[in-house]
C-alpha cells in the first residue's frame, strides 16, 4: 500500500487534522493523508487528496517529493510505503472538507507537536526537518 501525505508548512508551523475515524488512528493528530488509488499517479493522488479533504487546489507540477518513509507495524508484512509532498503553492483556502473523518485542522509548531501524533508522522516530520529524503520505521 502507498500512503500520501501533505506537508504544508507556513511560519514553522505544521498543518495537522485531528482524526475522528474509528477504521485507524482515531483521536490523534496526523497529516492530511490517504491512499493512491487504482490507475492514478502518486502525484495525481495527492492532487485528490488535497482537494477532497482540504479543499485546496494543487497543480501536479507544484507537488515537490520530499520523504519517503518505509513503514512498518507488528505483523504487516512488507510493510508500507509513506510519500510525503511539499506544495510549492495551491489555490483555494484550507477548510476542513471531511468533518467526518477529521475533528479539526490545527497548526502546530514544529518544534512543539502535540503528544497524540501518528508516530510515524513525527519519523516523517524528523527527517525532513534533518534533510533526510528517506527513513524507515519498524524494522530490526
Amino acid at each position: 500500500m502507498i500512503g500520501l501525505h501533505l506537508v504544508i508548512i507556513c511560519n514553522q508551523r505544521v498543518l495537522l487534522g485531528f482524526r475522528t475515524t474509528p477504521k485507524w488512528g482515531n483521536r490523534m493528530w496526523h497529516l492530511p493523508a490517504g491512499h493512491l488509488e487504482e490507475g492514478e499517479s502518486i502525484l495525481a493522488g495527492m492532487a485528490r487528496e488535497a482537494k477532497e479533504e482540504l479543499g485546496i487546489v494543487i497543480s501536479e507540477d507544484d507537488l515537490e517529493l520530499i520523504h519517503t518513509l518505509h513503514h512498518r507495524d507488528n505483523g504487516d508484512g512488507p510493510g508500507r510505503i509513506q510519500l510525503f509532498f511539499f506544495p510549492h503553492k495551491y489555490e483555494g483556502d484550507i477548510v476542513n472538507n471531511e468533518p467526518t473523518n477529521c475533528g479539526e485542522l490545527r497548526w502546530f509548531r514544529l518544534d512543539d507537536l502535540p503528544e497524540d501524533i501518528v508516530a510515524y508522522a513525527v519519523t516523517a516530520l524528523d527527517g525532513i526537518l534533518a534533510g533526510h529524503r528517506v527513513s524507515v520505521e519498524g524494522w530490526n
